[in-house]
């Protein structure tokens, strides 16, 4: 059944379990690319490798709306296509990291980037409601697909792969990184094949997908679900809801933030930088799913209900100093590809956790959110625990420095 806005916006009727699905589709290829996309930037430059790809993504946003009107299976697939796209912009990123973050400023660098995520959640669910309500739905695609487009000149302008090959960096500030990073890139990435097999058993690793699983999961419910949750409890209209959906998402950016310059901070303090790792992990997961299971147990209210959104929002970015930076930890020589390759595995909860819920919320439309948060808590908390009793912060010893490397 198909109806349509004043501003003649095409309207699908689609249950909750179907926009499950859709939701989903758009990390269906991410976990596919965001492994190979780290592995190729380490190689062959992450200028390169994410400019391509987030043009592309772009592109393909733009043309979103002509494939839901082309049918569900045409949106699908698209959304398939680009998420395998975005993996490479995600993935490829972490290279830069590897050539660019000195040791004891890697924390605050890598939540400043991190936490553009953030920062771009809140403008899209801020504007996409504004240009909704005004414009029609299909507006927000090809207006935020036309500003990625124009970010793609800025970044092929302005990024370079690593401070040698800046034009404009201070020569202080050159040598600085340079020197900061010489006991980890002695040997270059690409003389050096990758140990696959003692990655696999090595259990630090497998914290980190674990835990990471746990977080996105946790992550994708507040990102996909937010707006749809306000929604159903307090039946605003498309703009008021992007507000509202909105604020939590713009705390976190501050929270992201704030958590790099804390562990920085901790290591200037002499704390081991495991317990730095481990600190910002568990307040970026326990508190933030804890928030969310007692929601649905209280009185619907405004102040409520956006208070423990934006606390449970803005505790989960503070992950961002935690787990998702500990490759550059454990195998400095290997962190794109790890990066990648951990992210990509906590990906699979970005498929399975819309299809999961939009089923929860079809089968039990009276139970359905506290089914959805108690199931949020139980996978957080199980992929908490195997992070904190395995994770670890030191190099490990198949990520050192081989000497037969040296000619």
């Amino acid at each position: 059944m198909r109806s349509s806005f004043p501003s003649k916006a095409p309207v699908y009727d689609w249950s909750p379990q179907i926009q499950g699905i859709i939701f989903s589709s758009a990390n269906y290829g991410m976990m596919l690319t965001l492994a190979l996309s780290g592995y190729l930037a380490g190689r062959v430059g992450t200028k390169r490798v994410v400019g391509v790809s987030l043009f592309a993504s772009s592109l393909l946003s733009i043309l979103t709306p002509l494939a839901a009107e082309l049918g569900l299976v045409c949106l699908i697939a698209t959304r398939i296509v680009q998420s395998l796209i975005q993996g490479s912009t995600f993935g490829g990123q972490y290279a830069l990291w590897e050539r660019w973050g000195p040791p004891h400023e890697r924390s605050r660098l890598c939540s400043i980037g991190l936490s553009g995520m953030m920062l771009g959640t809140f403008f899209i669910i801020l504007l996409g409601g504004i240009i909704c309500q005004t414009l029609g739905w299909p507006f927000a695609f090809y207006i935020l697909g036309g500003i990625g487009c124009v970010y793609c000149l800025l970044w092929f302008v302005l990024v370079y792969d690593d401070p040698v090959s800046h034009p404009w960096i201070n020569v202080t500030e050159k040598d600085y990184i340079i020197s900061s990073l010489a006991h980890q890139i002695q040997v270059s990435p690409c003389k050096q094949p990758l140990p696959i097999t003692a990655m696999l058993r090595s259990l630090p690793i497998w914290s980190m997908c674990v835990c990471g699983f746990g977080h996105q999961w946790l992550t994708v419910t507040q990102i996909v679900y937010t707006p749809t949750y306000i929604s159903s409890v307090f039946n605003v209209n498309m703009r008021d809801n992007g507000f509202l959906s909105a604020l939590p998402f713009i705390i976190a950016w501050v929270f992201g933030i704030l958590g790099g310059q804390m562990a920085d901070f901790l290591l200037t303090k002499n704390f081991r930088l495991i317990t730095v790792r481990k600190t910002a992990t568990f307040l970026g997961n326990f508190p933030s799913s804890a928030l969310l299971v007692v929601l649905p147990y209280l009185t619907p209210s405004y102040v409520t209900t956006m208070t423990l959104l934006t606390l449970s929002c803005g505790l989960c970015a503070i992950c961002q100093s935690g787990i998702y930076i500990n490759a550059l930890d454990i195998a400095p020589r290997h962190s794109s590809f790890l990066m990648g390759a951990t992210r990509g595995f906590a990906y699979i909860a970005a498929i399975l956790a819309p299809t999961v819920n939009g089923f929860l919320l079809n089968q039990d439309p009276e139970f359905g959110w506290r089914n959805v948060f108690l199931l949020l808590f139980a996978i957080n908390l199980l992929g908490l625990i195997f992070y904190l009793i395995f994770g670890e912060a030191v190099v490990q010893d198949w990520a050192k420095e081989r000497k037969l490397t040296h000619l």
